[in-house]
């Protein structure tokens, strides 16, 4: 686990701001940090799109004090990560300054050295920047007994503990401010389209290893895997060109991205165990994580909504095909 906290801070280093991308060049290059992370290990990919995400946040809501406060933790080596999902039942809550309820699907805890999490109050989520070492909460590991992405540490987290008024972040409702909270689908989509990458890389260094690369049939499958994982990237690409555009038509983009994303890792998973057959479901197969991890990561939540905002944006001619 502390292997890859020192792996998010060590990538982390590679950012050249921790602010949002000012121009598309600048984005394009966060997004293939992103994208080279998950295709060399995605569960890796999924805390380091949450840190980043996290350094953002903080950075475009954070009073000048606090932003200089995570220079020097992120400096120091902290590993950030988000978490938003309320526990069922039992939500976190904040009354005054004492922190109680919990979080579901905290990816990292255990891993990370801060979250950033949110609290309902008057005027929307609040956000909180809780230093983990200072008040650290209860994990309940029986949560997170999945086929994939094990490692990434996904559990319950409960608090019932004091907190300090510097570690609210921003005004209400500053977490779910548009462009940038749909927006960030972008990021994890970069995440994905890297595994659907590590999909070709692992399937070809298989079938070059075996002998049968130059199979006809094995060939047309790597010449598809390629094609789904290239397309995957370009929708990535085409998104980040647009996103300095109109609201509409940028989050049009993101939208079309994730589909293409996720329709492209459908695609992969099928052509890369059908290359590689019975093998490649072995524990012990470098392919076998890489199947298991992209399937449970490409399971964001309502691809049929993206969908549906994709058509909407054809509809009104606000997304057109062009070259």
């Amino acid at each position: 686990m502390t292997d890859l906290r020192h792996e998010i801070a060590r990538r982390s280093a590679e950012l050249v701001s921790l602010a949002d991308p000012v121009d598309a060049v600048a984005l394009l290059a966060v997004l293939r940090l992103l994208h080279g992370t998950g295709r060399h290990d995605l569960p890796l990919g999924r805390l380091f799109e949450g840190h980043v995400d996290a350094l953002q946040i903080v950075s475009r809501c954070g009073s000048p004090a606090q932003i200089a406060v995570l220079a020097d933790i992120v400096a120091a080596g902290a590993a950030l990560g988000v978490w938003n999902a309320d526990l069922p039942g039992e939500p976190l809550q904040l009354d005054g300054l004492r922190l109680t309820g919990g979080k579901s699907f905290a990816s990292g805890a255990g891993i990370l050295s801060h979250a950033l999490v949110t609290v309902d109050g008057d005027g929307g989520r609040q956000l909180i920047l809780i230093d983990l070492a200072r008040t650290p909460p209860r994990v309940d590991r029986d949560f997170w007994r999945v086929v994939g992405m094990q490692r990434s540490a996904t559990h319950i987290v409960h608090w019932d503990a004091n907190i300090e008024a510097g570690d609210l972040i921003g005004a209400p409702g500053d977490y779910v401010r548009e462009p940038w909270f749909s927006g960030g689908a972008l990021r994890f989509a970069s995440v994905q389209a890297g595994g659907i990458a590590a999909l070709v890389d692992r399937t070809r260094d298989h079938l070059v290893a075996t002998g049968r690369a130059a199979d006809p049939h094995q060939s047309g499958r790597l010449a598809a895997l390629y094609g789904v994982a290239e397309g995957a990237a370009g929708a990535i690409r085409t998104a980040a060109a647009g996103w300095f555009g109109p609201d509409q038509e940028r989050l049009s983009l993101v939208a079309a991205a994730r589909v293409a994303v996720y329709e492209a890792g459908g695609r992969a998973l099928g052509l890369a165990q059908e290359a590689v057959g019975v093998q490649a479901l072995f524990v012990d197969h470098p392919l076998s994580a890489k199947i298991t991890d992209l399937s449970m990561y490409l399971r964001q939540p309502g691809p049929d909504a993206q969908r549906m905002l994709v058509g909407a944006a054809v509809a009104a001619s606000i997304l057109s095909p062009a070259l």
